[in-house]
């Protein structure tokens, strides 16, 4: 079959077709130049009557395949397909009960040969499983994951700690029987709130940062941050009990009091305005009823507040006496317990209060931008989205972390069902525990020592190129693509858009497994993040039958076609059966 090498073009060499034959079988399969104590190993691209185009790929040195060439094949160096014995050599170990490769699936170029990656080389990257609606994406990450846990008794992955975010409850009983082996062991959280589908999905309100709050918020402006930032002081000093903390409350409301009664405003106004901020906020030695003394008689403050027929206060004198002796509070100075449980109503409670202090009030501008905030909390309060952050007895974020993996047995997979919520809301939380999932891995001592795998089902909702770098000056899922790898915070991306994703994310992706895809913007993304992979191999993605999917990265050898096999058992994702429901 193979003639006389013609010519060498780049990283191409054409070659006389001496049989005439065009049998397409040949596309894709390698062959071997031999020249002297090395292989060179090259892929069939393409062949007519005449010619046959081998793209050259590497070389087999001792036994093992290194991609890349030193140097090209002369004109008299022989060529022949690669012998059985070299084919594992490109396609992975075909041991497979071996701890440092995992199964992918069977081989579409060669028969009785399976496709297998080094574990190492892609759980220890960001990954990337990509294809259409119906191309088999989720079964093909059930059977993956199914290939690895139910692999081998010698080998159990027991260290593992794999998070799934999962839109539309489909892994639920996917991994159920991991629950039967020793130390093993599947637990998914859900987002119904009658409890009917098990344990619900909780961050606990004392968890939210300034960065969390303003994800739960949709804050646009980082000039609204001031105000979050100001709101979880407050909790901590209208919370507390302690008698410093209280004197601190003091302060905080009588330098409000005081701008209130210097605003400018009218009489009625600052009554109105003093009434109601003590009303809600107060102290046992600073409220309404506190009293204030002069020669000869005593009046309470809001007496003191009485107007007259002239439309006068003329005791409010007095009021701003009072409220000067108490301490001009720099907040900054206010160093918050770390083991300090409050809930989301008193979130909301001392938000109130950093309006006013802001100066809300006197500008109907701020009152609109900084109002709408609040207004967003409340709206999750008396939602059934408030359960998600109830709060018992304090724990700590680690704790907290460890215990979603671990409580009454160890659990390597877990699943967020977030099939009970808007897609909006399930990026926030989605967002919210991949933040507490990279914060907490970047503070272990031991770097590295509790891999966290985040795995987003429909990848293209969350990984956007969306607003939150102008906003918090970062976004969490490129943060964690850029930077994740060394803490072991690995993001794994399902989608059936990556030209949606964030191409920051995207970039950062080192193993990449492609199912059938049609949609021209799509397949140039993928086209862009490599350059070993032919346009004939791409057209081929066009028409995968499901499970039929192209994988590269730095876990193969090379780019290979494979058939995965189907999930036993299956994730709930099958298309409805038209003809079934019509004509049942």
């Amino acid at each position: 079959m193979f003639g006389k090498l013609l010519e060498v073009i780049d990283n191409k060499v054409v070659l006389e077709n001496k049989t005439g034959e065009v049998d397409t079988n040949y596309i894709n399969l390698h062959v071997i130049f031999n020249d002297n104590l090395r292989k060179i190993v090259g892929e069939i691209i393409s062949l007519s009557s005449d010619l046959i185009t081998i793209k050259l790929i590497g070389e087999i040195i001792d036994d093992k395949f290194i991609s890349g060439l030193v140097k090209k094949p002369n004109l008299n160096n022989g060529c022949r397909i690669v012998y059985k014995s070299e084919v594992e050599l490109l396609v992975g170990k075909q041991d497979l009960d071996n701890k440092d490769n995992f199964y992918i699936g069977k081989s579409l170029s060669y028969d009785g040969f399976n496709v297998t990656g080094n574990l190492n080389d892609f759980f220890s990257n960001h990954f990337a499983i990509v294809g259409n609606t119906g191309s088999g994406k989720s079964c093909s990450v059930v059977r993956i994951l199914q290939n690895i846990f139910y692999k081998s008794s010698s080998y159990m992955p027991r260290g593992a700690h794999l998070a799934i975010f999962d839109v539309y409850g489909e892994y639920n009983n996917a991994f159920k029987a991991l629950n039967n082996i020793n130390r093993m062991g599947f637990k998914s959280y859900s987002t119904k709130v009658d409890l009917s589908e098990g344990e619900l999905i909780n961050i606990p309100a004392y968890f939210l940062s300034v960065d969390d709050l303003a994800l739960l918020l949709n804050v646009t402006s980082p000039n609204q941050l001031p105000l979050i930032e100001k709101t979880l002081k407050l909790v901590y000093i209208f919370k507390n009990t302690d008698e410093t903390i209280t004197k601190h409350k003091d302060d905080i409301i009588a330098s409000t009091l005081l701008d209130v009664l210097t605003s400018g405003r009218t009489s009625t106004q600052i009554r109105d305005q003093v009434i109601a901020i003590l009303t809600r906020y107060n102290t046992d030695t600073l409220n309404l009823d506190t009293e204030i003394s002069q020669p000869g008689y005593t009046r309470t403050i809001k007496q003191c507040l009485n107007i007259d027929n002239q439309g006068k206060m003329n005791s409010l004198q007095f009021v701003v006496d009072l409220l000067e002796k108490y301490k001009k509070l720099d907040l900054g100075e206010i160093k918050s317990d770390i083991n300090f449980v409050y809930s989301l109503e008193d979130i909301y409670y001392a938000m109130e209060f950093a309006l006013i202090n802001e100066g809300v009030l006197k500008s109907d501008k701020m009152y609109d931008e900084y109002n709408q905030l609040k207004v967003r909390l409340q709206q999750i309060i008396n939602s059934d989205y408030k359960e998600y952050f109830k709060v018992g007895e304090y724990i700590s974020k680690g704790e907290f972390i460890k215990r979603l993996f671990k409580s009454d047995r160890d659990y390597q997979i877990i699943n967020f069902n977030l099939n009970h919520i808007d897609e909006r809301f399930a990026k926030k939380i989605t967002k919210i525990y991949s933040k507490l999932f990279f914060d907490f891995s970047t503070t272990l001592e031991s770097r590295g020592s509790f891999p966290i795998h985040i795995i987003l089902e429909e990848a293209h909702r969350y990984v956007q190129r969306d607003t939150d770098i102008e906003v918090l000056g970062y976004n969490i899922f490129d943060r964690i693509t850029k930077e994740g790898r060394k803490y072991g915070v690995i993001l794994g991306m399902i989608t059936q858009r990556p030209s949606e994703l964030s191409i920051t994310a995207l970039s950062q992706c080192s193993n990449f497994i492609i199912l059938r895809m049609f949609y021209p913007d799509d397949l140039n993304m993928i086209k862009s993040i490599t350059t070993n992979i032919e346009e004939s191999t791409f057209e081929k993605i066009k028409s995968f039958l499901p499970g039929n999917a192209l994988v590269f990265g730095v876990s193969f050898k090379i780019p290979l076609l494979v058939s995965l096999d189907l999930p036993n058992p299956m994730p709930e994702s099958t298309s409805v059966n038209i003809s079934d429901v019509w004509y049942k």
